[in-house]
């Protein structure tokens, strides 16, 4: 399975879609993972950081952010003539946690970046598609300089079910990112995933 590079010029014969939607804690890729695989210009709802989110907003983890999502991010791509996928991202505070169940209704899956340097900042993301029983993947995303683990030490750590796919992917980097995707998707139609399924 692949898709176009962004310079091929987008179908418009697409007759299934899908949502996908990209979740996670504060900082941990989702803006620049919209960005990086959408072969249109995505839409982004942000805003400056400024004085006000101090002690509301965690920066220890993130000193050089100076923008958050404060709606959503979507962006588009094709992985075939007839297939459009259509990418959400999701705002990653917590006080946003309404936003999210109206964004991840009607999705097929729910893609979970997290950040080693911070693995607790994905827990009230994973809790809410835990809640809502929506499908979901965990993709980690590679930060430079970011600590390195097990597998195994990371799903401990994120208490992921056998069935939950664990990939990563480098969000800045669109080949890694869209691969992360097409993971996903091998994922949810493999013979043995019971718990996924690509048709209603």
């Amino acid at each position: 399975m692949d898709c176009a590079p962004v310079s091929e010029p987008v179908h418009t014969t697409a007759i299934r879609s899908l949502k996908i939607v990209i979740a996670g804690g504060f900082g941990v890729g989702k803006t620049t993972f919209v960005g990086a695989v959408s072969q249109v210009q995505p839409l982004r709802m942000e805003e400056t950081i400024t004085q006000a989110s101090a002690g509301v907003d965690d920066l220890r983890k993130t000193p050089g952010k100076t923008h958050t999502t404060v709606g959503i991010d979507f962006g588009r791509l094709h992985i075939s003539d007839d297939l459009v996928v259509y990418v959400f991202g999701t705002p990653g505070q917590i006080r946003f946690r309404a936003m999210w169940k109206d964004l991840i209704e009607g999705a097929l899956v729910v893609l979970v970046l997290v950040d080693t340097r911070n693995l607790d900042a994905s827990h009230d993301a994973l809790s809410l598609l835990d809640e809502a029983g929506v499908p979901y993947a965990v993709a980690i995303n590679r930060f430079v300089g970011a600590p390195t683990y097990p597998a195994a030490e990371i799903r401990q750590a994120l208490a992921l079910e056998d069935h939950v796919l664990l990939t990563a992917c480098d969000a800045r980097d669109r080949r890694s990112s869209v691969k992360a995707l097409i993971s996903v998707f091998e994922h949810l139609t493999s013979a043995d995933s019971a718990h996924w399924s690509l048709t209603p």
